[in-house]
């Protein structure tokens, strides 16, 4: 369900609640192009645990290949820098 950014400013964030219990998610659309995503609560927090148990699974799957680094804070931190400079 697409909702407009306009009808949103109108009716308020009121209208969230009656369109999520209908749909499982709003996209919020600024001048025709979509941008924003509006879940409730519970449906966030799913998407979030799935997000983070695929982040482990990644993580594992570089440990068993062996694609990591053991560093100290200090190095990490200089490495994080470096990046940022970038």
């Amino acid at each position: 369900m697409t909702i407009s950014a306009n009808e949103v400013k109108k009716r308020g964030v009121s209208v969230f609640e009656k369109l999520l219990s209908k749909f499982d998610e709003l996209v919020i659309s600024v001048r025709g192009k979509e941008k924003y995503v509006v879940l409730d609560i519970e449906r966030y927090r799913e998407f979030r645990a799935k997000e983070l148990d695929i982040a482990y699974m990644e993580a594992m799957q570089d440990i068993e290949k062996g694609d990591y680094k053991v560093q100290s804070a200090k190095e990490h931190i200089d490495d994080l820098k470096k990046m940022l400079a970038e």
